[in-house]
């Protein structure tokens, strides 16, 4: 599963609409079913809002694996 497809599911797990997400991010809704369909890059200043209104982490919306060991 990439970026986009965990971003929309958990949005949707959440009973979050896009514009509610798009509303906290300033931006359209159409604006922000660009970034999810993944027809437009999102900026990575979206993420921390975005992970704060869903409840999750950036790792689990990026895909990283638990327990990384970061900094090295």
């Amino acid at each position: 599963m990439n970026f986009t497809e965990r971003l929309r599911e958990t949005r949707k797990d959440r009973d979050i609409g896009q514009k509610e997400l798009a509303d906290v991010l300033n931006i359209t809704q159409q604006q922000y079913s660009l970034y999810e369909t993944g027809k437009r890059s999102m900026p990575a200043e979206y993420l921390p809002p975005i992970c704060k209104k869903l409840g999750v982490s950036a790792d689990y919306l990026l895909g990283l694996p638990k327990g990384l060991d970061w900094p090295r």
